[in-house]
């Protein structure tokens, strides 16, 4: 086993305690960090090893050390190509670890200022991390990576989803379409994300399908967003349904969405959703509003200038002046 290795075992112990067991991610201070005398920086060594020695390393049982492993890989860019195989077979890999287990300054001696910079974020997985290596090497894991998304672990189908989505290769939108069907919703929020990233207008209408049927509200906030990222007008009707979503997310997300596509259609559904219950939806409606710069909506933009939230009155100005400008 490779000193770098050995070094994130220890590492490992630590970050299990912080996170293996906690639903959400347990705030870890600097004190809490392995940073003794001396220590040397795993990621930094392990630019010394061969790509067969870090796929050796793959199968540690620490979490924390798998996802360095993969991180490292992830540096090496098209020359890890070899590790393609043991990186697919990782994805399901679901086991927390801290999000900054693959940052150097992690590992720094004597940095007073290393806690103030400890953010309270969610922890990573070696699945997540094979998944941005995966996407590191490029267009060659393609297929393999195509084949996980069907009949993978549960895990793995929701990575692939995203290497598939990063990669933005056309290739994958007839089967990630198929994949909006998936049983789990986290793949499904994560296939209607890779969508919207290869942005082709093949995925509209079963885009519009799911915002408006998919009983999970994250999945309809995703495909919202997805469809203002397409920015095709035949999304219009379905993201207007979707200004009516029992969730104020996908609510907010939807008016996003018709703002990106400023298409005229969504004018007055949105002057009606001025007036919804939530403030944080108001103010995006004012932006879409603004965004589409239509002279119809500027009684209903006035009207919010006297709004009880200071940001949506704010944003409504912002919004009276895009109208004029449009004029």
């Amino acid at each position: 086993m490779s000193a770098a290795l050995l070094s994130t075992v220890g590492a490992g112990l630590v970050l299990i305690w912080g996170f293996a067991i906690a639903p959400t991610p347990a705030t870890v201070t600097g004190a809490d960090l392995p940073m003794t005398p001396g220590n040397a920086a795993p990621l930094a060594t392990m630019r010394h090893e061969a790509v067969p020695s870090l796929i050796a390393q793959l199968d540690s049982p620490v979490p924390a050390a798998r996802a360095l492993v993969a991180c490292a890989l992830a540096e090496r860019k098209a020359d890890a190509t070899p590790a393609t195989a043991s990186l697919i077979a990782l994805l399901d890999d679901d086991a927390p670890v801290s999000p900054y287990v693959c940052r150097e300054e992690w590992w720094r001696n004597g940095d007073a200022d290393f806690p103030a910079r400890w953010y309270d974020l969610q922890p990573t997985t070696p699945g997540q991390e094979a998944a941005r290596a995966l996407r590191a090497i490029g267009a060659t894991v393609f297929e393999p990576v195509l084949r996980v998304l069907p009949s993978g672990g549960n895990h793995a189908r929701r990575n692939a989803a995203w290497v598939l989505g990063a990669l933005k290769d056309e290739r994958a939108v007839p089967p990630l379409v198929a994949q909006l069907a998936d049983k789990v919703a986290a793949v499904r929020d994560h296939v209607a994300w890779a969508l919207g990233a290869i942005d082709d207008a093949r995925a509209v209408d079963a885009l519009a399908r799911v915002v408006v049927q998919d009983d999970s509200a994250d999945v309809r906030k995703q495909a919202a967003w997805a469809l203002g990222a397409i920015r095709d007008a035949k999304a219009v009707d379905a993201l207007v349904k979707a200004l009516r979503d029992k969730d104020y997310d996908v609510r907010k997300q939807a008016a996003w969405a018709l703002g990106a596509i400023r298409d005229g259609r969504a004018v007055d559904p949105l002057i009606a959703a001025l007036k919804d219950t939530q403030s944080d939806v108001r103010k995006q409606v004012a932006w879409a509003l603004g965004a589409i710069g239509d002279a119809r909506a500027t009684d209903g933009l006035t009207a919010a200038l006297d709004d009880s939230d200071s940001d949506v009155r704010k944003q409504a100005a912002w919004a009276l002046g895009a109208v004029i400008r449009h004029r």
